[in-house]
């Protein structure tokens, strides 16, 4: 696997991840005393945003320590620059940040931990000055939409249900599947519902309804779907600890459904424990997992390390997807996935492809 830069070892992960609250506190106090004006103006409000965007870098940072790949980090800063930047933050205070956190874990880290950590920033920080204005490319990710896509979108953020479920229904008259509404009209316009919220032109309330009328169609949609037999597999889908994004892990759980497969779909933000247990009661061919953010890509690993040890070669095929997947997919095997899907139907596809194994079935 190639890397980006330098990578932690175990030990070292564990010494950065313990200094954690610790260089939140540390930059957040920094920032007040040295840029306190510019904070006041949002209150309480402001400095606990303050600190949670903290958070976040140091959790888009600990998969640049763990697997060496940094361009997740600086998409990430690319989308709070752009969020910031319409809420009247300013966005030069990210680079200084970055500059901050490396100067704490400089003085806290033993010197070979702290030059990979601090050269980390450094090169994230770098890319990101770098960078153009524009928003992180996603343009092969983003699903081709149908003609009905803008009235479908206008009819979500408005909460217009009857007008949404219209266009869904007529979509699925015009002689497409499930799966092709959820991936040409839902999918899109979704992706677009996020850049408008992401843009500060619509509200969360406006985003949350959105995606509430969507799942309602997709339930009903499947409902009304003439289900197949069954062609004897199983698969089991989980959002990984973290991801609390389930709409497109719903999707893929139909789209399986309607090809046959025995399905559970255990939705958001699934913990390992659990997730092993449900294995060991469901007896899966396939295990799916989606990831959201690269940050969850340690989970994977975790999960994987997981099956190894309770069921060694009789273990599941496991593939995985989601935006951090689509964006790094030459990240599945390291993480020692069996394949990777792009949607729904790619999903479908692939686990046609490989063969199944039923553990302790």
């Amino acid at each position: 696997m190639n890397h980006d830069t330098t990578a932690l070892d175990a030990a070292g992960l564990v010494r950065f991840q313990a200094l954690r609250s610790e260089a939140i506190d540390a930059v957040a106090r920094r920032f007040e005393s040295e840029h306190g004006a510019v904070y006041a103006q949002f209150g309480d409000n402001g400095r606990e945003a303050c600190r949670e965007d903290l958070g976040y870098h140091l959790e888009f940072l600990r998969p640049v320590l763990e697997f060496g790949l940094i361009q997740p980090m600086v998409d990430y800063l690319r989308w709070l620059s752009s969020v910031l930047a319409t809420r009247d933050v300013p966005t030069d205070h990210l680079a200084l940040s970055l500059d901050w956190l490396a100067a704490f874990f400089a003085g806290r880290l033993a010197e070979t931990d702290a030059q990979i950590v601090v050269t980390a920033l450094q090169d994230v920080k770098t890319r990101y000055l770098e960078a153009d204005d524009a928003a992180p490319a996603t343009g092969e990710l983003t699903p081709t939409a149908s003609r009905e896509t803008e009235a479908f979108e206008a009819a979500l953020l408005a909460g217009d249900r009857r007008g949404a479920e219209s266009l869904f229904d007529a979509c699925l008259a015009q002689g497409g599947s499930l799966v092709d509404a959820e991936l040409g009209l839902i999918q899109p316009a979704l992706y677009d519902v996020g850049l408008k919220w992401q843009n500060n032109v619509i509200s969360v309330a406006q985003e949350h309804l959105a995606t509430a009328i969507a799942h309602t169609l997709m339930t009903r949609g499947l409902l009304q779907s003439a289900v197949p037999a069954s062609n004897g597999k199983r698969i089991l889908l989980a959002c990984v600890a973290g991801n609390s994004h389930a709409l497109g892990l719903q999707m893929v759980a139909d789209a399986f459904q309607l090809a046959g497969w025995d399905v559970q779909c255990l939705g958001a933000n699934v913990p390992t424990i659990a997730l092993a247990e449900q294995i060991g009661v469901f007896k899966p061919d396939l295990l799916g997992l989606s990831v959201s953010f690269a940050q969850q890509l340690r989970v994977v690993k975790e999960i994987m390390s997981r099956l190894e040890q309770l069921y060694g070669e009789a273990r599941p095929a496991v593939i995985i997807g989601g935006l951090a997947i689509n964006q790094f997919n030459r990240l599945a095997g390291a993480l020692g996935a069996d394949a990777w899907g792009v949607d729904a139907r790619a999903a479908v596809a692939t686990a046609a492809q490989f063969p199944l194994r039923n553990a302790a079935r």
